[in-house]
């Protein structure tokens, strides 16, 4: 078709396009602004919503109580350890400071020295037993450690099983919410479609094209991206039977379609030669022409071949000749192409010149023809003998 057409109308088709994507790409921001919004329509949903909310919060309480205070309890235990091992190290200093001690007065043997073992036996037990309270220290923050964890994981476990029906309840509500969601936008995109359709069967050739195009490119994009997406699933049926039924309106329309149109072009064959032209627009036969299909049928010619005047398909004329020069050219042709006349003036040119010619011819013949029938009429009666007049 657009080898057909004049070069600046293909530049404004191409124009009238791009207004058509340029409307449709304004129409989808607006529709997907809308659609965005749905959602917000429905009250949020929250897991506190399906508790017993005192309860839930006293658990909760319980919980970072214990959490806070095994945290405490963690740090003393690192001061009661750090502390331990301070112990540890100077007892283990004094002991070792003390054998040393004994070793060195076994060699001297001197009784004035067991005062003084006395003493730092003495000294090495309080260090002994304050090293033994370092370490109940560490065993106290422990437990406590261990207590506060143990409260903790306790009420948790309350709390998991009193939000464990609250979750199933509340995946119950959010689908409720999603399918609500969802007929929103059916409803919103339903009537969508149904005018897109309408405008694709009655308007999608008329003046204002790029819009209707333009309005049925939003449509299908708010059917298969706004729409399809949010199906629900319900293990796949719903899709499944929505692109089925998709199918076969989209097939249904387009087999009504094509036997419309092999209605038409069986009731168009079957008109005269004249009428049919008249029902081909200039630029549709042109466009098949160049395709080297006839423009009546639409079936395979072989245009190169100078002997095909008539399509051997359908009888429709393709080549004719010039009423003035007498060239052959196209049929569908507004001019001819060697000398630049009007096709209905060399049409009305030759029509004049081929009943003149029949004319001229018809009347010589017909002198001819009279004068040879009168010859022999003459002839005949003068050899025909001479009767005898009757007695009166």
């Amino acid at each position: 078709m657009s080898k057909s057409l004049r070069l600046s109308e293909k530049w404004f088709r191409r124009g009238l396009w791009l207004v058509a994507l340029v409307f449709a790409s304004f129409l989808i921001g607006l529709g997907g602004t809308v659609v965005g919004d749905l959602p917000k329509v429905e009250t949020p949903l929250a897991l506190d919503d399906f508790l017993d909310r005192p309860a839930a919060q006293a658990l909760r309480a319980q919980v970072k109580e214990a959490h806070q205070a095994e945290q405490d309890a963690q740090t003393a235990l690192e001061q009661a350890q750090l502390q331990r091992n301070k112990a540890r190290s100077e007892s283990a200093a004094e002991r070792e400071t003390f054998n040393n001690w004994l070793a060195a007065r076994s060699v001297t043997q001197r009784a004035e020295h067991d005062p003084e073992v006395l003493a730092r036996t003495r000294a090495l037990d309080a260090l002994k037993q304050a090293e033994r309270s370092t370490q109940k220290a560490v065993e106290q923050q422990q437990q406590a450690a261990l207590d506060a964890r143990q409260a903790a994981a306790a009420a948790q476990q309350r709390l998991g099983q009193m939000e464990s029906g609250a979750y199933d309840q509340l995946h119950t509500e959010r689908r409720k919410v999603e399918l609500r969601v969802f007929l929103y936008r059916l409803a919103l995109t339903l009537p969508l479609l149904a005018i897109a359709a309408w405008l694709f069967v009655k308007k999608r050739k008329g003046t204002y094209w790029p819009f209707v195009w333009g309005f049925i490119f939003f449509a299908l994009f708010a059917f298969f991206v706004e729409l399809v997406p949010y199906l629900p699933s319900y293990g796949g049926y719903v899709r499944y039977v929505v692109g089925i039924a998709v199918t076969a309106v989209v097939g249904r329309y387009a087999i009504q379609a094509l036997n419309r149109y092999l209605e038409r072009q069986k009731l168009a064959e079957a008109l005269p030669d004249q009428e049919r032209r008249k029902e081909l627009s200039y630029d549709v036969a042109l466009a098949r022409l160049a395709k080297s299909v006839c423009p009546g049928c639409e079936r395979p010619v072989d245009l190169k071949n100078e002997k095909i005047d008539f399509c051997p398909h359908c009888g429709i004329g393709l080549f004719d000749h010039c009423g003035v020069c007498s060239t052959r050219k196209s049929a569908f042709a507004k001019f001819c192409h060697a000398c630049g006349t009007s096709a209905n003036t060399g049409a009305r040119t030759g029509a004049h010149t081929g009943a003149n010619t029949g004319a001229n011819t018809g009347a010589n013949t017909g002198a001819n023809t009279g004068a040879n029938t009168g010859a022999n009429t003459g002839t005949h009666a003068g050899h025909r003998p001479t009767q005898a007049a009757p007695s009166s």
